[in-house]
């Protein structure tokens, strides 16, 4: 997108809900983004939106409003192959932010030891054609092989009707790798779907697969409170209770249709983990382990 003067969209509500659920101390939004500001972070010319700034000040804040303690900032398609909006909004967290960055195939050594310390601890591979012109498969393997060293993982977006398509490309990542949204499965089909249960099988298939348990608003078929997504997720928690991650996905990139709040986000996590104990492991220790394993967790 060349013209950066284009109509911005806001796609997160302004006046957004208190959660009623509580999160456990220390608890984790394990995906989100920062759009920006565009003043002193430029979108990229491939850009598919142009969205309004929302910076580290609007995620921290939004943050603290929720109840959570850590953000893991997720480089958001809008700005490419350049992180320095990321790593911008990690280090004025105060150490309570860390980040999955996208990066350029050709990228170097040196300059992934520096992405390293700027709090990044994965990298992003989107197969999303609506968000993204080329996913080389060859070089996001290359990639995969070379951040072995730092003891990163690889974050995959992709959507459920190229599951069969994308079985050689996982099998041949050599890092633990983390699921975007579940690869999108419709949530239609309910807890026994044909989609839903191929993901499952892929999960079943390497204990170094996790995924992210996340965007009701964006996989349901019903309206807030989403009740499709409980009746097909709260499964996979029970099931995978150590490779589940949640996170808001804030500030909803292209959302700006069907705008959720972020508020009743937070509520359906006592739905989907109905213990204690589940929701522990979903807030705290599963992101506290991939993405801050330095510092341990006690229950």
């Amino acid at each position: 997108m060349t013209d950066q003067t284009s109509a911005r969209i806001v796609s997160w509500h302004a006046d957004l809900s208190k959660p009623k659920y509580t999160p456990p101390p220390g608890a984790v939004d394990a995906h989100c983004h920062v759009f920006g500001p565009m003043a002193d972070f430029p979108f990229s010319a491939k850009a598919k939106y142009l969205p309004e700034d929302a910076g580290p000040e609007m995620l921290f804040a939004l943050r603290d409003h929720l109840g959570f303690s850590r953000n893991v900032i997720v480089q958001a398609s809008c700005h490419g192959t350049d992180n320095a909006a990321t790593l911008n909004a990690i280090a004025q967290s105060n150490g309570r932010a860390r980040g999955v960055a996208v990066v350029d195939p050709a990228i170097t050594t040196a300059e992934l030891k520096a992405l390293h310390e700027g709090g990044i601890r994965g990298v992003r591979f989107n197969f999303l054609k609506r968000l993204v012109d080329d996913a080389p498969k060859d070089r996001f393997i290359e990639v995969a092989k070379r951040i072995q060293d730092l003891d990163w993982h690889v974050v995959i977006y992709f959507e459920a009707d190229i599951l069969d398509e994308m079985l050689p490309f996982l099998d041949a990542i050599p890092t633990p790798i983390v699921i975007d949204h579940m690869g999108r499965p419709s949530m239609s089909q309910g807890p026994d779907g044909s989609e839903i249960t191929a993901f499952k099988a892929l999960l079943d298939s390497r204990d170094d697969i996790w995924t992210k348990v996340t965007c009701p608003d964006r996989l349901s078929a019903k309206a807030d409170p989403w009740d499709d997504f409980v009746e097909v997720v709260r499964p996979i928690v029970e099931r995978y209770p150590d490779r589940v991650l949640w996170g808001t996905d804030w500030p909803h990139p292209n959302m700006q249709d069907n705008i959720p709040d972020d508020g009743h986000l937070v509520d359906v996590i006592p739905r989907i983990a109905v213990t204690a104990e589940l929701q522990h492991r979903l807030l705290v220790a599963n992101p506290m382990r991939l993405y801050w394993p330095e510092q341990p967790v006690s229950h």
